[in-house]
């Protein structure tokens, strides 16, 4: 698995407002009045969308490469963190008492690592994604 959490979004000015739509995510779709606007919203409407997909267990999709006209839009680095754990275990087809025991801690610490709301530190998601063989890595890029 490499996961890379920026989605497509295409975005379509209708008078002053603008309406955003996510290919890879048909029922995320939110508007904006400007494009500025639409772009704080489309992060948002992304962080809400992908964070019931974890609640839920529905799969992830991995993101598409943007089309002509689509502009890239990065999940916040919390909940991409929790999205790569989230797709790592079901991977590695590891359950999460399995991840507890390998990490030596309550399942419940788990299920809050998993829990989109959660504000799991960092540190910990990293360690939990090693114990999986993974590796979570940051990128560093020019805001849009």
């Amino acid at each position: 698995m490499q996961g890379r959490f920026s989605f497509a979004a295409r975005l379509v000015r209708e008078g002053a407002m603008v309406n955003v739509s996510f290919r890879d995510l048909p029922d995320c779709l939110t508007f904006g009045k400007g494009m500025r606007d639409a772009l704080r919203m489309a992060e948002d409407c992304l962080d809400e969308g992908i964070a019931a997909r974890i609640a839920s267990g529905e799969n992830i999709p991995m993101p598409s490469r943007p089309r002509a006209g689509e502009r890239l839009v990065a999940l916040p680095p919390q909940t991409a963190a929790k999205a790569a754990l989230c797709l790592a275990l079901r991977e590695a087809g590891v359950s999460k008492s399995e991840l507890a025991r390998r990490l030596g801690c309550d399942e419940k610490e788990i299920r809050r690592m998993l829990d989109p709301h959660y504000g799991t530190k960092l540190p910990r998601l990293h360690r939990a994604l090693v114990a999986l063989g993974k590796r979570l890595e940051i990128d560093l890029r020019d805001a849009a």
